[in-house]
């Protein structure tokens, strides 16, 4: 989520998962505003991904793609509510494994 000014501007940005405030960090954005860490997304990954768990919280709202999907999604343990669908947390890491910049690694490799 983006804090702005009353004119727009964006004063910060924090993940939607965790709060955590993104300080030159690789993020990625969903829509309206939406935005995970690398460490939420690292939880999400090893969640639905290595675990296939997740299913619990099929159908619920998404909080990247703001889709009801019924798919698996990892719900953040910081915020309660706060889901990301597995369709989201597959194309954000594809994302950033492209962004030679981001330093993100699949959780179990090198």
């Amino acid at each position: 989520m983006h804090r702005t000014n009353p004119d727009g501007t964006v004063i910060s940005s924090h993940c939607d998962f965790c709060d955590a405030e993104f300080i030159d960090a690789a993020m990625v954005e969903g829509h309206q505003g939406s935005l995970v860490c690398m460490k939420c997304l690292g939880a999400a990954f090893t969640e639905l991904k290595t675990l296939n768990a997740g299913a619990e919280n099929k159908g619920r709202k998404c909080r990247m793609c703001l889709e009801e999907r019924d798919e698996a999604q990892w719900e953040s343990p910081l915020m309660p509510g706060a889901v990301i669908c597995l369709r989201c947390t597959t194309m954000a890491y594809r994302a950033l494994e492209k962004d030679s910049e981001s330093g993100w690694k699949r959780p179990g490799t090198a």
